[in-house]
């Protein structure tokens, strides 16, 4: 008999803290001018930190590899994570770093964002052992581009991944630089789920439209492409079947802040069971619609019990 991997998932830490400062005018002015806001909060950040928590809330055994400073951030980062079920044995506490930080200026439906790398990027390739492929069924990466340390071996901790037997999925999330360069020829064939939202679809296939994006996708060996649209909702394309799913809209008050990470747990959640693919997006469109309203990436996350509460069966 196979011996059972330790983890559903694994993934790579981009370790943060978020601040999220929100308000009808958050738009700083220099010349020493002083602004009041309406509020702010400090919560655990990181695309694949807020993609852990979800992913272990809706019952996955999840693993993360990470470093955090010896600071009151990095302590958070490690108790949130830990109170979420994600197994933080991995994350190493570093002296010499600091914490890494996002300053986020949240007015009405749109945000500016200040980061300060720090442990977010802190990984290097040597940190990504076969032992640690290994000890999961599947590889999830988020931050492609802020995690710049691992960025240059990702083609071929992907193609050990596969080889390992494991499934992957790749977010990239949003590139700084605007460069939007993937290493697409080594490491797209080797990725089973790609989750771009309508612009990082475009930007990374160099198209005009999602419908061009997918087939550029498609044709570089991706099997399933999830493209998420906003308030709009999200779809998922195979080369036999398109499924689209329309939300309706988030409670207001919310930032949106993490709900892109949470749509991606829960469609890895409902797909790694075998759901069928109308399922997994509609769990994970009902995440990211929770996370959606609320305040920072963590305060809406749906637990496996309140997707049953959803209505949403065989989970």
């Amino acid at each position: 008999m196979a011996t059972q991997p330790q983890y559903d998932i694994i993934t790579f830490g981009d370790m943060c803290v978020d601040l999220l400062v929100t308000g009808a005018d958050v738009t700083p002015q220099f010349g020493q001018v002083e602004k009041l806001v309406a509020d702010y909060t400090l919560e655990m950040g990181g695309s694949a930190c807020i993609f852990a928590c979800q992913a272990a809330k809706l019952g996955l055994r999840v693993g993360i590899l990470g470093r955090v400073g010896a600071d009151d951030f990095g302590r958070l980062i490690v108790r949130r994570l830990a109170e979420s079920a994600v197994d933080t044995s991995r994350v190493i506490v570093d002296a010499t770093l600091k914490t890494g930080l996002g300053i986020a200026l949240c007015q009405d439906d749109d945000r500016a964002i200040l980061t300060y790398a720090g442990t977010l990027a802190a990984l290097r390739p040597e940190d990504v052992t076969d032992e640690f492929l290994a000890s999961a069924r599947h590889l999830h990466h988020a931050s492609y581009f802020l995690q710049a340390g691992l960025r240059p071996a990702m083609a071929d901790i992907f193609q050990r991944a596969k080889t390992l037997g494991l499934t992957t999925s790749l977010d990239t999330n949003w590139d700084p630089d605007e460069t939007w360069d993937v290493d697409a020829p080594n490491l797209l064939p080797y990725v089973d789920v790609l989750m771009p939202n309508e612009q990082e679809a475009r930007y990374l296939s160099a198209q005009d439209t999602v419908t061009s994006a997918v087939a550029a996708f498609q044709a570089q060996g991706i099997p399933l492409v999830t493209v998420k649209s906003g308030a709009d909702g999200a779809s998922v394309y195979t080369a036999s079947e398109v499924v689209t799913r329309r939300v309706a809209p988030a409670e207001p008050g919310g930032d949106s802040v993490g709900a892109g990470d949470s749509f991606d747990a829960g469609f890895l959640a409902g797909w790694l069971r075998g759901l069928p693919l109308a399922a997994c997006l509609d769990i994970a469109c009902t995440c990211g619609r929770a996370v959606a309203a609320k305040i920072g990436g963590l305060a809406g996350q749906l637990t496996q019990k309140e997707i049953f509460l959803n209505g949403l069966s065989g989970f």
